[in-house]
């Protein structure tokens, strides 16, 4: 459950334009099939999102690496942390839980970078 909370905070976060729900003209006894679609859907896009800023990640940290910088910038993160919080609250998402999904991205990507300055 958590992970499907996480994945619609980082649509939100990264501005992909989440699609609002449409009118459903299917039957009621669907609406939990065609739910459970969407947010399979959804998770799906959210992956190959992480994996790309992931990729992203992995050029930064090679310049890092080449170029003698730590791999925690503290300040950088503390902007990217206000900004996500404040983009969660327009979507009704609580600081507590943006900022652990936050920490948790920051947590992997400093892992990858890490792993380029031992090479």
């Amino acid at each position: 459950m958590k992970i499907k909370h996480i994945a619609l905070t980082v649509l939100a976060i990264l501005g992909l334009g989440f699609c609002r729900s449409y009118a459903q003209t299917t039957a009621p006894d669907n609406t939990l099939a065609i739910n459970r679609q969407k947010i399979d859907s959804l998770d799906k896009m959210l992956i190959q999102v992480l994996g790309e800023r992931e990729r992203v990640v992995k050029e930064i940290g090679i310049y890092k690496a080449k170029n003698n910088i730590p791999s925690l910038q503290a300040a950088r993160f503390q902007q990217v942390l206000n900004k996500g919080i404040e983009a969660g609250k327009k979507e009704g998402l609580s600081a507590e839980f943006v900022t652990d999904l936050l920490n948790a991205i920051h947590k992997e990507s400093l892992r990858i970078e890490d792993s380029l300055k031992v090479k």
